[in-house]
């Protein structure tokens, strides 16, 4: 496998350790996603319990080979209900993302993981440590709304 180095232009040094979510300019921001795909993978919320189950069915414009968005810039013309992950809105949809989710382990003061491509210097570090479901999911396109339970993957959160 190539070498695919992570691009550190624009962010300070270890932002991540140094400053507050608020504190982020927007390319640090951006370099907090590991690229493990999770978040643009269908969930089910049951109403009754807040129980959130994570599904192997992702978002129709999610690569699911590379784990990224085939059309970040425009998301949300395409999948108007696309959950935008801002530090507004991260305190409001937390409950719901991977416990690996940088984003996440810097709302809760947790240190990034050793795979997370900011530490290792390399991008494919998410897919080699098994955080990814690079290769693992099901488009959106293929499967029923009524069929989403079929899906269920365990141990995501």
């Amino acid at each position: 496998m190539t070498a695919d180095p992570i691009d550190r232009s624009g962010v300070r040094p270890q932002f991540w350790e140094r400053f507050t979510i608020h504190e982020l300019t927007s390319r640090e921001w951006e370099a907090l996603c590991d690229g493990c795909g999770k978040c643009c993978l269908r969930k089910l919320e049951y109403e009754d319990t807040g129980e959130v189950e994570y599904t192997n069915v992702a978002c129709k414009l999610l690569d699911r080979t590379t784990c990224r968005c085939t059309n970040y810039a425009q998301r949300r013309k395409f999948v108007p209900d696309c959950v935008v992950i801002t530090p507004e809105s991260l305190e409001r949809i937390l409950y719901w993302m991977p416990s690996t989710c940088a984003y996440r382990l810097m709302a809760e003061g947790q240190p990034l993981a050793d795979w997370h491509p900011l530490i290792s210097g390399r991008a494919e570090s998410v897919h080699e440590a098994g955080i990814s479901l690079a290769g693992h999911m099901v488009s959106e396109d293929s499967v029923a709304e009524d069929d989403l339970d079929d899906y269920i993957v365990e141990g995501l959160q």
